[in-house]
Parts: C-alpha cells; structure tokens; sequence
C-alpha cells in the first residue's frame, strides 16, 4: 500500500498537537486482521474510524466487524458488528451498539448515554418478541463504551508496568476497567520490526468476541499506537488475529 505524504503529513501535525480532544489516528484509518483458530485462517476482523455527525454534534464513528469465511460457517459462523459514536471534542461516547452473531448465540444490545445527567439507556433486543426492552441507570462521568475505551488509550502515554484505569459501561453495567500495560516486545508485522507495547484490557463482561478469558493486545510503541496482533479465548478456543492491511496510517506496508 502506497501512503500518501499529504496524509502522513497530516497525521504528524496532529500527533504534534495533541490536546484532550485530539487523537493519533487519521480520517479513513481501517485495520483489517487475519483470525485464525489454531492453524485454521477462519476469517477477519476489522477496525474503522471515520467522521460523522450524531444529532448535530461531530463525532468520530467508530467499527468494527468479525466475519467467518464460508468454509467456516458451518463448523462456527460469526458475524459481530460493534459501533460506537464518539465525540470528537471532549472524546465522550454518545452511543454504542453491539450485534453479535456467533454460533447459535445472539446479541444486540444499544446505550445511549446522557454525560449531562450522568444516565444512560440500556436497550436489549428480545429475539422472541422482536422488541427492545429499555431501562434506565446511573453511569460515572467520563465513562466510555467497549470500543471507544481501546481507542482513548491509545491517546494516552503508555508506559510498562503504569496500569490506566477507566470505567466503561456497557451490557447494563458499569465495569471499571483497568488497562495492564505488561512489556515491550519485538513484532514482525506488515510495516516491519516494530517494538510494540503488550497490554491487556482486565474487563469484567463481554467484548467485540464473546470473551471468555484473557485478551492480549500488541500496539506499537510510538504516538500511534496501531494495534498489530490480537490473542484472546473465546467460547470454542482461542483465537489470534494478525494485522494484514492498513489504510491511512503513516507507515508504508512492506511486501
């Protein structure tokens, strides 16, 4: 992939700059990874970022999509969407949605928060009678959603062994969450050797897979903080996802 200078430039002047509002990615930015089961490549995930505007108010629209590939849909099909919308000035969630499909297991469940009030809107889908069941509760200030938490720490300085604390709320819940912070490491990835920093996101619930054990995360060690490696259990085993592609990012991907 051949990234343009006007974009790596952009992307500078933005690291550069930063202030609680900014952040050290680039409009368009979509990371896609390789999910293997073992040995088995049984599908991809992907992680997007791009502008958008939720009742008037800019914001960052944040995704990201699990798929199996066709031969696997029959041993263990997957299809996870999880979308968050994200203020771009004070980097508050507004909304979170989350449709997971994965075997016979269902899911699709929205928040919508109100910072002012210090509230949120649970809304859980019933499959059966085809409705959402709403409830309202208490939610801490400054709270984020699954998604947007992984992308406010990488605003942060992330240092080995300094753990970050954030609350996310999420499922009807608020769980706060601490973000472990536990080497750096060597990673051969599509832009090279990089040293990449290794954490791990100590959540008590569910997240973009149905996780059911420990989640490692491998970003590099710089202002960008790409993540490059995924390791994690889910219901059926474990699974690794390996970074494949890259738009918008101010790194050439080397063949």
């Amino acid at each position: 992939m051949k990234v343009k200078f006007s974009t790596i430039f952009f992307c500078l002047i933005l690291i550069a700059n930063l202030t609680a509002a900014d952040v050290p990615f680039c409009e368009g930015e979509k990371l896609t990874f390789t999910v293997k089961y073992g040995i088995i490549s049984a599908g991809e995930a992907s992680l997007q970022t791009e502008s958008s505007v939720y009742q008037g108010s800019p914001v960052w629209h944040l995704s990201t999509k699990a798929k199996t590939y066709p031969f696997f849909d029959k041993i263990y099909k997957v299809r996870d969407t999880v979308e968050s919308w994200w203020d771009k000035n004070n980097l508050q969630p507004y909304k979170f949605s989350k449709n997971l499909q994965e075997g016979h297991y269902r899911q699709h469940r929205v928040h919508i928060y109100d910072h002012s009030s210090l509230s949120s809107t649970y809304k859980k889908w019933n499959f059966k009678n085809r409705v959402f069941e709403n409830s309202e509760m208490e939610i801490p200030a400054g709270t984020q959603d699954i998604l947007s938490a992984f992308y406010l720490a990488r605003t942060k300085n992330l240092q080995v062994g300094k753990p970050i604390i954030v609350n996310i709320t999420a499922d009807g819940r608020n769980m706060p969450t601490e973000i472990l912070v536990h080497r750096k490491e060597q990673q051969k990835t599509i832009f090279g050797n990089i040293e990449c920093l290794v954490i791990e996101p100590k959540l008590k619930g569910e997240a973009i897979f149905k996780q059911s054990g420990r989640i490692l995360i491998w970003v590099t060690n710089d202002e960008y903080k790409i993540p490059v490696r995924l390791e994690s259990k889910i219901t059926i085993g474990s699974f690794v996802a390996t970074l494949k592609s890259a738009e918008q990012v101010p790194y050439k991907i080397q063949l």
